[in-house]
């Protein structure tokens, strides 16, 4: 009896926009950590202050499933991180309730070790080819923190990337899955630690990689019946040069075919960077080429796939390729320590305040505030956010008319707008105004990812999902949705002009 074929039928990514320059990392550091000198080349992708792990998994996810508000189609999801932002609360759930699943999707956080990216898809995988899903979703997001003067701070990266699994319509097969566990602790986290706490490179290299990796990759080899020659593009993130080609090498795979791992313009994502690799490799391959994407991690872990003719036609809007593209160098580094909660600094009294959730309320209104789900009056055809029991139709304010409305895809554009330097804000001025919906519908909400100058009336905007406020007290972090430029559709604005 055969087994049932199974493969990626769709893949995304995300890269945030900021990118800190390793230069100005480096001199910034250099009176108190020279040696980073070696290390002040390229630049590594920096979250916002409103990113985290669980949003840019989401704008990943976001990419994967396209602009199509249908997603019934997904019945699992799996989010993977190392940094999370809930130790105990569902993160998948604010996930699936952000993408707008339906309630009977099964939901799973797979985390613990620097391979649980590949460890989630590789869970997807089987569950797909055992019958227990018909299309499952994979994201994960990475947002992890550094000592300052650290060489992690610079090899580290911030992104995310998203896969949806299923046995239709394939842009790659999969063919083999391999596994080693080991309690080799390269580095660990407590669980009241802020930090990692890294042990030495050398027997990280030889001890770690070099012996656990290639066993994991041979297993995935022999199972897809694909020798080592075979191999067209190998994905393997490391910090250490020049050592992929050696793991490679050790599994009779060429040298040459191994993927750049996006140092220099990314850093390494964590959890979440063997699938980075992975998206990347699939943008640019095409039909018949084997992929073998790795990842080392207490064992590691190995997954075979074979391109499909489909896959160039699959290739998503913003992906690795979009993501890197899309960026803006940031030489303060002081903002960067700011925005990962390096810096203890005064806030001032504006922000002062409680920012206490009302987590009753947030339940019985997930839809509009998780999901950005408004109302639309079905007598009426009148659109509005939020939902309400009375439309807003004027001159027939229909009751109970309404049925639920997404506005997270459409296309936006500010009507009216502000730039307030006396509100706290994270990254001042803080940016807001009212959104017009094509389509219809307004909302007021804030506008991220911009600076003095960028926001003007009639300026297009996308929606993103991003940290609305932390509740410091009790440690709950509070999501929203935000208006961003959308600069692709507004290049091609301009060229139409």
């Amino acid at each position: 009896m055969s087994e049932t074929r199974v493969g990626l039928s769709a893949w995304g990514a995300y890269a945030p926009r900021l990118r800190l320059s390793r230069k100005a990392a480096a001199q910034a550091n250099a009176w108190i950590a020279p040696g980073l000198a070696g290390k002040a080349k390229g630049e590594r992708a920096m979250a916002n202050w409103d990113e985290d792990a669980l949003t840019m998994a989401v704008e990943a996810a976001r990419d994967a499933l396209g602009p199509d508000d249908d997603r019934s189609h997904v019945d699992a999801l799996y989010f993977a991180s190392s940094t999370a932002p809930f130790s105990d609360r569902l993160n998948a759930g604010v996930v699936s309730a952000a993408l707008t699943l339906e309630p009977a999707t099964a939901s799973a956080d797979v985390t613990g070790s620097q391979r649980a990216g590949l460890t989630a898809l590789a869970q997807a995988l089987n569950a797909v080819r055992a019958g227990g899903s018909r299309n499952a979703l994979v994201a994960a997001g990475e947002h992890r923190r550094a000592r300052a003067a650290s060489t992690q701070e610079l090899d580290f990266g911030d992104g995310a990337a998203a896969f949806v699994v299923s046995g239709d319509d394939l842009a790659a097969e999969f063919l083999g899955h391999g596994a080693v566990t080991a309690d080799f602790i390269d580095h660990f986290r407590g669980a009241d630690a802020e930090f990692d706490y890294y042990w030495e490179e050398r027997w990280i290299r030889d001890e770690g990689i070099i012996k656990l990796v290639p066993p994991a990759i041979k297993a995935a080899l022999q199972a897809a019946g694909i020798t080592g020659d075979q191999v067209t593009h190998f994905c393997f993130p490391c910090t250490f040069a020049g050592l992929a080609g050696n793991v490679a090498k050790a599994c009779g795979i060429a040298p040459e075919v191994v993927r750049d791992n996006l140092a220099a313009q990314m850093g390494e994502a964590g959890s979440a960077h063997g699938l980075v690799l992975l998206a990347h490799a699939l943008e640019q391959a095409k039909a018949g080429d084997v992929i073998v994407a790795a990842q080392f991690g207490q064992g590691a872990e190995a997954l075979v796939f074979r391109v499909t003719d489909k896959a160039s036609s699959r290739r998503p809007a913003r992906g690795v390729t979009g993501s890197l593209a899309d960026r803006k160098e940031e030489t303060n580094y002081l903002k960067f320590l700011f925005f990962n909660g390096l810096v203890d600094w005064d806030k001032g009294m504006r922000a002062e305040k409680d920012n206490k959730t009302a987590l009753t309320t947030l339940y019985r209104n997930s839809d509009m505030i998780l999901g950005l789900v408004g109302g639309r009056c079905t007598e009426t055809g009148v659109v509005q956010f939020p939902r309400t029991r009375i439309s807003v139709a004027p001159n027939k304010p229909t009751v109970d008319t309404q049925e639920p409305y997404k506005f997270a895809e459409r296309k936006a554009e500010v009507l009216t707008w502000s730039a307030d330097y006396l509100t706290f804000a994270m990254a001042p001025p803080n940016h807001y105004g009212t959104i017009v919906f094509e389509g219809g519908g307004r909302i007021f909400m804030d506008i991220t990812d911009v600076e003095p100058g960028d926001v003007d009336a009639g300026l297009p905007v996308k929606m993103v999902f991003r940290v609305k406020e932390l509740d410091e007290r009790r440690g709950f972090k509070r999501y929203f949705w935000k208006a961003t430029p959308d600069r692709s559709r507004a290049a091609k604005a301009v060229a139409a002009e």
